[in-house]
């Protein structure tokens, strides 16, 4: 059980290292948390649980296995679920890049909420603002990092999962492009969006993880065509947008030159280039100022499918079982766009659910970007604005994770210089 000491985060801990010596493995001397909705085996041995990477093929045959069940974030869950009899790829990925798991991580039930409370196991506190939720549902991964309790962790993100709780804990998030990592042995929630991410404090940190997470070649990093501010997005937010845009240009500015920044309004692109939206506008929604409405489509088309695939995949168990629920461009190009990660800081604990929809509604409309598109997208800090975190993303076409991760490393200095003068 999580204790004061972890922040909350962790359900339970223990040490997963690899058997071979890691002093040239890339991630060599990292630790990292995995969030409760990947499988992986582990053994007891002196009352103490661990397990290297190298028992992992053949536990059964040497240890009195002690398989964990993956939660899923509810105890009925847990109750009603077997035991784990492999590990997930994500997780041995980074176990044989030289990293050590030192456990597992407070998730939202069943994946389906952007808060980070969970009634069950309690809610992570956010590093940043103890006062304000930490985002989920891979909050405790997210934490775990913020806190710096390890320093990389492992969640998922459907529909802002990992970008949500990185904006709001102060640190960086991966989305990768969907398919690219593997999401088996992970518990489905809806398969065309679910992606396996990951958290770091550190872009370098991000960049490795990534490099092992996504078996890419060492290549020299390539300058970006072109950074798109979208500024109908940025009219989303409820601080005001210059405080984040003239960070990310200035910073453009000195690396790669301001001519590569260009301006846009994301929500013609898409009116123009997918007119099948038109059947989910919603017309009572229309031309009000929160939102954007092609965007607000696109979140309207993405959470319907999530909801169908989701009762697919878990509807049946809910109505047997009755848990106990909280209430709750072409080849060449290399382009990137630039949103921001949510449209404002962490709402309050214990927040009002109807009091968050307005919140919520504008956030899956930047999120759905991604979501749908299948684009890579990092959720980057930028610092605080009255003493809560702010953050902006940074999306590339699908497949270009690896040019995403260096372009995010190689601005994250001058963006530092760029925060210390704002």
């Amino acid at each position: 059980m999580a204790t004061s000491m972890d922040y909350g985060a962790f359900m339970e801990k223990f040490i997963l290292q690899p058997s071979s010596s890691p002093q040239d493995l890339p991630l060599n001397g990292l630790t990292f948390a995995v969030k409760d909705i990947s499988a992986y085996v582990l053994y007891q041995a002196n009352g103490i649980t661990k397990g290297t990477i190298g028992d992992l093929p053949a536990l059964a045959s040497l240890f009195d296995v002690d398989g964990y069940v993956t939660g899923f974030g509810n105890p009925d869950w847990a109750r009603t679920h077997s035991a784990a009899m492999s590990t997930a790829p994500a997780v041995l990925a980074v176990l044989r890049g030289g990293a050590t798991c030192v456990g597992k991580t407070v998730m939202d039930e069943m994946a389906y909420s952007i808060n980070g409370e969970n009634k069950h196991y309690g809610t992570p506190t956010n590093p940043c603002a103890p006062d304000r939720v930490p985002g989920g549902s891979s909050s405790g991964s997210a934490v775990a990092v913020g806190a710096m309790l390890a320093d990389f962790s492992l969640g998922t993100d459907t529909g802002g999962s990992v970008r949500v709780p990185a904006s709001y804990c102060g640190i960086f998030g991966f989305r990768p492009s969907h398919g690219v990592v593997s999401t088996s042995g992970v518990i489905p929630m809806a398969q065309s969006f679910d992606t396996v991410g990951w958290f770091a404090r550190d872009p370098v940190i991000l960049n490795r993880v990534g490099q092992v997470m996504l078996q890419l070649p060492d290549v020299s990093p390539v300058r970006p065509t072109q950074i798109i501010i979208a500024e109908d997005c940025f009219k989303l937010l409820s601080i005001p947008s210059d405080r984040l845009t003239r960070v990310l240009v200035n910073a453009v500015d000195k690396i790669f030159g301001g001519n590569i920044v260009n301006y846009s309004n994301i929500g013609d692109c898409i009116t123009n280039g997918v007119p099948s939206l038109k059947y989910f506008m919603r017309k009572e929604a229309a031309n009000q100022e929160y939102q954007v409405e092609s965007l607000a489509a696109l979140s309207n088309a993405m959470r319907l499918l999530q909801r169908f695939e989701f009762k697919n995949n878990h509807g049946q168990w809910v109505s047997t079982v009755k848990p106990d629920l909280g209430p709750g461009i072409s080849e060449r190009d290399f382009g990137i766009l630039a949103v921001p990660t949510v449209p404002g800081p962490p709402p309050k604990l214990h927040t009002e659910p109807t009091a968050l929809e307005t919140f919520r509604f504008r956030a899956f409309s930047l999120l759905s970007i991604a979501g749908v598109s299948g684009f890579c997208q990092v959720s980057i800090p930028l610092g605080m604005y009255d003493n809560l975190p702010v953050a902006v993303s940074l999306l590339a076409k699908h497949g270009s994770d690896g040019f995403l991760l260096n372009v995010v490393e190689t601005l994250s200095g001058t963006l530092k210089e760029q925060l210390e003068i704002a």
